[in-house]
């Protein structure tokens, strides 16, 4: 497919920059990104000509449904992994190599240096990832796609919500909701948290019921075709604690002004700050202990990230959370979490779950 070539190609222009002629492309997810190949065990040799996919027999055909024309080398039976990069190696005449730092051990360098003689290894960080910031436009249409999968699932699912339900009820209900609509699972292992369990950010859901507080916090998210979702409310189940009222205002209030000040050009921390300065100024900010949010795509947690000293630029394109929360040890917590696509003229909130303060109370039976 064309966007695929696009993208290799725009690495093709990095590889210079980065004074490498080759790269050996060994994380899954960017092997997906620059081929559209789905499976794993599998590495793309990219140089500054052409590209060759390393794969073994498992998936002849799978290759050739989703990466039509691509060059493949498929490993025989008794060649490993390495001796395959070798070969390439040698055949594409590599003298310097660039690797993924990120993704390759320690162990697997040594011995591709101890094999590959001739060829001058230079480690890399982040140039494929470089790229994925900024989603074209078959990546934000998955991304739509993934969060239309979400609403839906947690349409039904806080329709049906009852008191005598579980945490973990709720997230196995969740999930499969999202692959009746459609997708392949959950992006990440939903969080239910009620009450007082709501102050741990990244709780498992348990065994805990739905009845037995006033509130639950859940975390949820879908894998669509390739592309994820990311989302949060906080429901009111029971009777309305006022300091609950009083904290979830006030993280609405910090959501929005940090929607309100995304757009090209501003630096990500910029968008931290308006954020954590609703919070500070009401007294919370101690209890506000992460970034303002994250980047996401192939992958539930990718750059750029909203945070203290994040200078990087935003971009249209980009697609990033933004998820504020005040967590108060022993009582519980509030989250509010939307996808954002920046724009040319600013931003659109990808997400339209309610969250309003009246819209976030539900009866249970």
């Amino acid at each position: 497919m064309e966007y695929f070539s696009a993208r290799r190609d725009r690495l093709r222009k990095l590889l210079q920059k980065a004074e490498v002629d080759t790269l050996l492309v060994t994380s899954y997810p960017n092997v997906t990104y620059l081929t559209g190949f789905t499976g794993d065990d599998s590495y793309l040799l990219v140089t500054r000509t052409g590209e060759v996919l390393l794969s073994d027999p498992r998936y002849t055909t799978q290759l050739g449904e989703e990466c039509p024309g691509l060059n493949l080398h498929i490993r025989p039976p008794g060649e490993s992994m390495l001796d395959g990069c070798i070969r390439l190696l040698k055949q594409a005449k590599v003298s310097r190599l660039g690797v993924e730092g990120d993704s390759m051990s320690v162990g697997y360098y040594e011995r591709l240096a101890e094999k590959a003689e001739k060829v001058e290894l230079a480690t890399t960080t982040g140039l494929v990832e470089h790229l994925r910031m900024i989603k074209d436009k078959e990546e934000i249409a998955e991304i739509r796609q993934a969060v239309a999968i979400a609403e839906k699932a947690f349409a039904v699912v806080r329709a049906a919500l009852r008191a005598e339900q579980t945490e973990k009820e709720i997230a196995d209900a969740l999930e499969n909701q999202m692959r009746l609509f459609g997708g392949r699972g959950a992006s990440f292992t939903p969080i239910v948290a009620t009450g007082d369990r709501a102050a741990l950010p990244h709780y498992r859901p348990g065994l805990r019921h739905v009845g037995e507080a006033a509130f639950v916090l859940i975390d949820w998210g879908a894998l669509g075709r390739l592309y994820m979702s990311d989302l949060t409310r906080t429901l009111v189940t029971g009777k309305i604690p006022p300091k609950l009222q009083r904290i979830y205002e006030v993280v609405l209030k910090a959501q929005l002004a940090a929607i309100e000040a995304i757009r090209p050009g501003r630096r990500c921390e910029e968008i931290d700050r308006a954020a954590r300065n609703v919070i500070e100024k009401a007294g919370y900010g101690k209890q506000f202990g992460h970034g303002l949010g994250h980047g996401l795509g192939l992958e539930i947690h990718e750059a750029p990230r909203f945070a203290k000293k994040s200078s990087v630029k935003l971009e249209p394109g980009m697609v990033m959370t933004v998820e504020p929360g005040i967590y108060l040890p022993g009582f519980g917590g509030v989250r509010i979490e939307d996808d954002v696509l920046v724009t040319r003229g600013g931003c659109e909130v990808l997400t339209s779950v309610p969250k309003q303060w009246e819209e976030s109370i539900v009866s249970v039976n």
